[in-house]
């Protein structure tokens, strides 16, 4: 009886184990940098936002510290116009 009630503990925690691994992997695939591409205009040469540039600053605002910490992509995240970007899109900058 022991031995079943363990067997069932173990099935459980490896069935919570594989979805808090795939809960991880969901939120790190909502992170697309690619998804910035409206907004290259405006961080490269510091022109006004469009709406789409805004609209997807606000979707991957939860992914700025790991863009910033990417070395592809961490000088233009932190970059002025970056920041000019993101103030005129009214998105706040998180701490990293």
């Amino acid at each position: 009886m022991a031995a079943m009630r363990n067997g069932k503990v173990a099935v459980l925690a490896a069935a919570m184990l594989l979805l808090l691994l795939l809960a991880g992997e969901a939120s790190a695939a909502t992170c697309n940098a690619g998804a910035l591409a409206a907004c290259v205009p405006a961080i490269t040469s510091g022109a006004t936002p469009t709406a789409a540039c805004c609209a997807n600053m606000r979707a991957q605002r939860g992914c700025f510290c790991e863009f910033a910490r990417n070395p592809a992509y961490g000088r233009y995240v932190s970059s002025p116009n970056a920041r000019r970007t993101v103030a005129s899109c009214g998105v706040s900058l998180p701490r990293c």
